[in-house]
């Protein structure tokens, strides 16, 4: 059984690899790493289908290492240690580079197992992440590691890669198979920046392409392969803005049937973050202290949904959507914080009051001796009349509670706790 085009035609030279000259052109960091065979520890932070796992192939080939992988939201410690048993053997001897896919998901002790073998050296660390790893990787890994940032590809990075996959099919097949240069773009523009989804697209052309006579892709059975993703839509365009807002609107409406309609669009056309971040936005933002418990929900069928990918990704994110469009409403956390970002930001902010300080030395000259803060749980109910605000503002209102059960609760409570 062959295997999938993406991996037939994986680049075995630098040049060869889509884009990145920032990082692999003449003379750049990453390209000298390469060639010199001495890897470090490194982390690789970007979207999918940019070369991430291509580059670290050609670390371990260069380098002589036996090249051992894990893919994070799967692997187990079990896993780790299997590996690491590896240390020493002769399939091993000069050494294991382990490529770790989608790292951010290793929790801190499965990321400490591995922290001793990349201190001495017996396992060289590459591994890759779609999110920021300087919020998602153990600091002790990241201070040993050298980041790399793979940047999104664009349609005239994909392009040759159509090209020279055409040809070596064309090589595999013993056919005049072809691709021309407008059907390549077409390809490379509905792939959105990955190339493994350019080439699975390529793939299924010329699946087709064999059920005819015809040996060149047509605007026809592209047309076909496309008609499952027929949703036009462009990132940087006025209709991306379109669609995320009539999405977050729609839950902050509490349409939930319009709002998995939008999301449903943001799905087809494979935009996963924008769907993922305007719902957990419009978790805090519209729902907010009216349910509070909806924050961490969101949070985790996201974290699902990133987990999983496409196509199952739709399942938690539309029980989230449901959810954050059918609860109660509330934006008093967000009216709050901006009031009291715009006394910051206009520079209407005083002193902080002597008693909310931080223990300073009291100088002989001081009108005012010690700290005399209060200690909240040390009285009734565990609170104290005290003032917290500085001199200036000491009067000032920023929160007002909502209009529904959480809020109306929490006023009530305080209320009473405060007239005792």
């Amino acid at each position: 059984m062959k295997k999938p085009l993406a991996d037939r035609v994986r680049p075995t030279d630098i040049d060869e690899i889509a884009g990145q000259k920032d990082l692999l052109g003449e003379g750049k960091v990453l390209r000298l790493i390469i060639e010199s065979g001495q890897t470090p520890n490194l982390i690789f932070y970007g979207p999918s289908g940019v070369g991430k796992t291509t580059v670290a192939r050609l670390i371990a080939n260069k380098a002589g290492k036996k090249l051992c992988y894990l893919n994070a939201t799967t692997a187990s410690t079990s896993d780790i240690k299997e590996i690491i048993s590896e240390i020493g053997t002769i399939d091993a001897q000069n050494g294991i580079l382990l490529y770790l896919d989608e790292i951010q998901y290793f929790n801190k002790k499965q990321q400490q197992i591995l922290l001793s073998f990349i201190e001495n050296g017996d396992i060289t660390l590459v591994a890759s992440t779609t999110e920021n790893p300087f919020f998602y990787v153990y600091n002790a890994i990241l201070s040993r590691s050298t980041v790399f940032e793979f940047k999104p590809l664009t349609p005239q990075d994909i392009v040759p890669v159509i090209k020279r996959a055409s040809k070596i099919v064309s090589e595999e097949e013993n056919t005049d198979f072809s691709v021309d240069d407008e059907i390549a773009l077409k390809i490379a523009r509905a792939s959105s920046g990955d190339v493994r989804k350019a080439l699975n697209i390529l793939e299924l052309g010329i699946m087709l392409l064999k059920s005819t006579k015809e040996t060149k892709l047509s605007d026809e059975i592209l047309e076909q392969i496309l008609a499952g993703n027929s949703v036009r839509y462009d990132r940087e365009g006025d209709e991306h803005y379109d669609i995320v807002s009539a999405y977050q609107k729609s839950m902050r409406g509490s349409d939930p049937d319009a709002a998995l309609h939008y999301l449903a669009r943001l799905l087809a056309a494979g935009d996963l973050p924008s769907a993922c971040r305007r719902l957990m936005v419009c978790a805090c933002e519209d729902v907010g202290l009216a349910y509070p418990q909806i924050i961490p929900i969101v949070k985790s069928a996201v974290d699902i949904a990133n987990a999983v990918g496409l196509p199952e990704a739709r399942i938690p994110l539309a029980d989230a959507v449901i959810l954050v469009a059918t609860a109660p409403k509330s934006n008093s956390g967000e009216s709050a914080i901006d009031k009291a970002l715009a006394d910051v930001e206009s520079g209407n902010f005083g002193s902080i009051p002597r008693q909310l300080q931080n223990k300073h030395f009291d100088g002989e000259e001081s009108s005012v001796r010690g700290q005399n803060y209060l200690y909240p749980h040390d009285f009734k109910n565990h609170y104290v009349k005290q003032q917290y605000l500085p001199d200036i503002l000491k009067n000032k209102t920023y929160y007002k509670y909502g209009d529904n059960k959480t809020e109306r609760a929490f006023k009530e409570y305080w209320e009473k706790i405060k007239k005792e």
